[in-house]
């Protein structure tokens, strides 16, 4: 069950094209957003169609399917763990973000 922790699956379409960052390390990262839709009716009996946002970093392999292979409305599939962190933005304030680390990843729908 150790493998259940901290664990997300989600299938959705990019917000932009995949943001790639050059670290001086050598390493790259992807940071994209995924958009999730959910429809429902309401007590009304109309319909309503809510989206999330999802912050996603990639690393690796996974940064690189991303760079060479994804653009902005890919249907994507991913897996990875949620990860929190905090930084302190250009005016003093402290910030927080939470994002899911991406561990694995499948493109869905058709090839054009």
């Amino acid at each position: 069950m150790n493998h259940l922790r901290n664990r997300v699956q989600l299938i959705g379409n990019l917000g932009q094209n995949p943001e790639v960052i050059n670290l001086e390390s050598g390493k790259s990262l992807v940071r994209m957003t995924i958009a999730t839709n959910e429809t429902y009716k309401n007590q009304k009996g109309e319909t309503v169609k809510e989206t999330q946002w999802h912050n996603v970093v990639a690393w690796g392999n996974q940064a690189k399917i991303a760079e060479q292979y994804l653009t902005k409305g890919k249907e994507i599939c991913i897996e990875g763990k949620l990860s929190n962190r905090s930084y302190t933005d250009k005016d003093g304030v402290k910030r927080y973000i939470t994002e899911i680390v991406c561990q694995e990843l499948l493109m869905l729908g058709s090839k054009k």
